[in-house]
């Protein structure tokens, strides 16, 4: 079975930096397949933040493009989002997930409903 189990997150005043990690097992991440970040606040709806290939090319939100890295270790089957210069309006739960099915960055960003295994999530919360 699938598993993504999440790590990070926390309170930060704003303009600091945090680190969000994401351990997969169970999940075969070869060529065109996707791993990805997402984040949900309350009384919204789930977006994209930035999603990766296992090839390591990247795609990201307009919202947190410069600020945020996403990136990945292989060999340890972990995937990572780096965030700096946060800001209030980044504060969210935010998941990680893989998609079972092959498709680019840019395209994972947009289709959240393909991602089939998601970890539980970890709250980000920006303070101004």
């Amino acid at each position: 079975q699938v598993r993504l189990v999440q790590s990070g997150g926390g309170s930060v005043q704003s303009g600091g930096s945090l680190r969000l990690s994401c351990a997969a097992s169970g999940y075969t991440y070869n060529s065109g397949r996707c791993m990805g970040w997402f984040r949900q606040a309350p009384g919204k709806e789930r977006e994209g933040v930035a999603a990766i290939d296992s090839d390591g090319t990247t795609s990201y939100a307009d919202s947190v493009k410069g600020r945020f890295t996403i990136s990945q270790d292989n060999a340890k089957n972990t995937l990572y989002l780096q965030m700096t210069s946060l800001k209030p309006e980044d504060s969210a739960m935010y998941y990680c997930a893989a998609a079972p099915a092959r498709m680019t960055p840019f395209q994972a960003l947009g289709v959240m409903g393909r991602f089939g295994y998601w970890g539980q999530g970890t709250q980000v919360t920006v303070s101004s």
